[in-house]
Parts: structure tokens; sequence; C-alpha cells
């Protein structure tokens, strides 16, 4: 299994850059997030998680994320409901979101998806570009 990395910026400013790196766990999306297609870009994603967990390894999800749309927040729920499964099983993961300390709406959005998902996540506020 190799490292996944999704880049399409600047040309597609709209679609996050995804950054997880198999020999560390250190997985990262960061940037903004509302495509048309969402299920084009984030089901590679999700496959790639679902096998990395089938190694048991513990993993280090940061989202860096200064906006998303709905679509691209269902896409986020099902990771967070892989990691919900994948922690119930006795393994490890740490899920840190950073966001912008004057972004009110970002915080209750993550509130949200705590909520729903039933994942602690660590809410560290910073400067994001």
């Amino acid at each position: 299994m190799e490292s996944l990395y999704i880049n399409s910026y600047p040309d597609l400013v709209f679609f996050p850059i995804v950054d997880f790196k198999y020999q560390t766990g250190v997985c990262e999306i960061s940037g903004e997030s509302y495509m048309e297609d969402t299920y084009s870009f984030y089901e590679p994603v999700i496959i790639w998680l679902r096998e990395y967990m089938q190694e048991k390894k513990p993993i280090i999800f940061n989202v860096k994320l200064t906006y998303f749309n709905t679509s691209s927040s269902r896409f986020i729920l099902e990771m967070l409901d892989l990691f919900k499964k994948y922690l119930n099983e006795g393994n490890q993961v740490i899920v840190n979101w950073y966001y912008k300390k004057d972004d009110p709406d970002m915080l209750t959005e993550i509130n949200e998806l705590i909520d729903e998902s039933g994942v602690d996540i660590n809410i560290y506020t910073v400067t994001l570009q």
C-alpha cells in the first residue's frame, strides 16, 4: 500500500488537498471542499482509509478545511463513522480539526459533526492560509 496524495490547487481551488501518509498514519485534508461531484473525489479517499484500517495501525487525522459544502460534509461524516467503528474495534484514531478563530460557523459545523458521529475531535484555533 502506498500513501495517497491529491492536489489540484491552484487549478481547482474548490478541491481540497489530501495527504495521507502510509508510513506514519498521519492523514491530512486541507483547503476548501465544494466540488460538484463529491463522490468521484472522496470515494478513493474512503477506499484508501478502509484498506489502511485493515492493517490495524494508528491514525492521526488532521482537518484544515477553511470551507466545505453539504455534500462534502456527508463524506467527512462517513470518514468519522469509519473512525468510530475503528475505535470501537480497539484501534487508535486521533482527530484534530484546525479552524480560523474568527469563523464561528466552522466551529458550529465541527460540533455538529462531533454530535452526529460520536467521535471526539480535538479542536484548535489557528491562522490558516
